[in-house]
This record gives C-alpha cells, sequence and structure tokens, in this order.
C-alpha cells in the first residue's frame, strides 16, 4: 500500500502545482471578466475608461450623465464624477490627471481660473480666449454649447418694485446690508462679491452661504433679499423671480464646452471628440431650462432626463 501511495501523492502534487498556475495566469492577464466589463471588449477601454466629472449643481449634474450616455452609447466605458465641487475644484482635478474631462462655463473659465479680468466683447472672443488658455497648458477646448446659462442676480418681484430696482446697478440706492444668497464660492470670485466691488462699486453686499437648491428658498422666505442665480434655471421661466439686467458686463459669456485632457484623444482616438461635440450642438436654451425644471421642480433624476433627451435627439 505505501508503494502505491507515493505515485498517488505525487499526482496530487502535480494537479495542484497546475491549477496553481492556471490561477496565477488569470489573475495576471485579468481574465474574461475584465474585457467584458468595458463595454468594447478592448484593453485599452479596461484600462482607461473616460472619466468624465460635473461639478455642484443641477445643470452640471444633467451635462454630466448626458456626456456619458452618448459615450456609453458609442461603445466607451465611462465613470462619472458627480458633484465634483466648484470651478476651482474641479479644473485642478482635471490638471492633475483625476479626471479626463468636464463641461465649463467659458466666463467662468477666464474669470476664476484663467483670472482674466477684462470682459471679452462676444461670446465668440470669449471662447476664443478661453480655447487658447486651454491650449496653452496642453488642454483641448471642444464646441461650446448654442445655450448661455450666465450668473446673474435675481430677486423677488415685489421687492423689485419696492426699491425700484431693474438693474444690477440699482443695488447701490439699497441702505444697509443687502443679503446675496449663493453658492459659498461667490463669497471669493470676481463672478461674485468682488466683480460686483470693483465693478459696480457695490460695498453693502453680504454672501449667505446656501446650497445650489437652497436658494431660491432663501428668497423666498426673507432670508436673503437677492440671489445669486443661472439663467437657465427652470424656476426663472415664469414670474416668480426678476433677473436684474447687467449692463456692464460683470457677467461672462455662460455657453458651456467641455475641457478634455490631452490622454482622451490619445487613448480613445479622434471619434471621442466628434461624440462629445454631438451631444453639445444638441443643446440649446429652451432644452437646458426644461431639463433642469424637469429636475429641480418635478423631482426627476437627472440620469433619467438625460437619457429621455438623449433618445430624443437619436444619440443612444
Amino acid at each position: 500500500m505505501a508503494t502505491r501511495g507515493r505515485p498517488f501523492a505525487l499526482l496530487v502534487l502535480l494537479a495542484l502545482l497546475a491549477l496553481l498556475a492556471a490561477a496565477l495566469v488569470v489573475t495576471l492577464t485579468g481574465g474574461d471578466d475584465d474585457a467584458t466589463a468595458t463595454g468594447s471588449g478592448t484593453a485599452t477601454q479596461g484600462e482607461h475608461p473616460i472619466r468624465i466629472g460635473a461639478k455642484n449643481f443641477t445643470e452640471q449634474a444633467i451635462l454630466g450623465e448626458l456626456y456619458r450616455g452618448a459615450l456609453q452609447a458609442k461603445g466607451y466605458e465611462v465613470v462619472l464624477k458627480s458633484d465634483v465641487g466648484s470651478t476651482e475644484i474641479i479644473h485642478r482635478a482635471l490638471r492633475r490627471g483625476s479626471i479626463d474631462m468636464y463641461p465649463e462655463y467659458v466666463g467662468v473659465l477666464l474669470s476664476e481660473v484663467a483670472e482674466l479680468r477684462q470682459r471679452p466683447r462676444s461670446p465668440s472672443a470669449a471662447y476664443a480666449a478661453a480655447q487658447a488658455y486651454e491650449q496653452r497648458n496642453g488642454f483641448a477646448l471642444l464646441e461650446q454649447t448654442p445655450f448661455s446659462d450666465t450668473n446673474a442676480l435675481g430677486v423677488k418681484p415685489a421687492y423689485a418694485k419696492r426699491h425700484g430696482l431693474r438693474t444690477i446697478a440699482d443695488l447701490r440706492r439699497l441702505r444697509g446690508t443687502v443679503r446675496i444668497a449663493a453658492l459659498p464660492e461667490f463669497a471669493t470670485r470676481f463672478e461674485g462679491l468682488e466683480g460686483l466691488e470693483a465693478v459696480y462699486g457695490l460695498r453693502n453686499l453680504r454672501a449667505v452661504p446656501v446650497r445650489s437648491g437652497e436658494r431660491y428658498a432663501a428668497l423666498d422666505s426673507g432670508k436673503a433679499d437677492v440671489a445669486s442665480v443661472f439663467t437657465t434655471e427652470g424656476q426663472l421661466a415664469g414670474s416668480d423671480y426678476v433677473v436684474l439686467s447687467d449692463p456692464r458686463g460683470l457677467f461672462a459669456s455662460g455657453h458651456v464646452a467641455p475641457i478634455v485632457s490631452p490622454q482622451l484623444r490619445e487613448r480613445h482616438g479622434p471619434d471621442v471628440h466628434a461624440a462629445i461635440n454631438a451631444v453639445t450642438r444638441t443643446l440649446t436654451t429652451s432644452q437646458m431650462r426644461r431639463m433642469n425644471a424637469a429636475v429641480d421642480q418635478s423631482g426627476r433624476a437627472p440620469a433619467a432626463v438625460a437619457a429621455e433627451f438623449l433618445r430624443a435627439q437619436g444619440l443612444v
């Protein structure tokens, strides 16, 4: 019995070694599951999914979902990182390689990243300046949207009537402190308190930091006198709020253009830029305002609203 046991033990040992070797090969190559997970079945896709970033408010969440859905429909693997933060934060993430692209507002890019204090004379001039700035730093600014979502100041109609407010400059006539409900970064931005003082001479303003979805509620409740608003927001479609005009052009072009890293084209080819631009060209003011309202006022999820839009446009 002992003589027979040795060959048997040897066979068992050899079988175990073979299993370990097979497991090692699977570990090193990633196995078949990784190729399936890429969506396109290519090693490049699996190793380098497209990482899209989005800022911390409704419109950005929708834009992130729009680009994600369209790119996935083309077979790209995509990771969407929503709620990254303000321009100052998300642009730094792009520079550091944490994301591959994100949609940016041209005017905000110029004032808060490029620190350009002279206001461009037209949207096309603003886009050219922003494009040149990104190119100097090795990044690409793709096509800009038909819609322009500029920063603005909004008030309740009764408040505007009581104080005779039509323009931002009219705020100088108000006595005491004027409270502005805004995102936290408004307090230190040129398209915020800094610019309102430099361009309009307003020194009687105080920022009341709130979350994006709380700005209009702050106006309604009397917690704030003025709110920092975005002109494509659904709340502005009716007569509940008045937007003060900006005769001195503090708030620059609000057209959106995705900024992309050089690695995006290197890894995925020129078609990836074309797929992104195809989405951008469809985004008109009326479409964007409708999608914003569907999320903010109807409570729908950004992903569902974006998917519906992409289907209607034939992009998925």
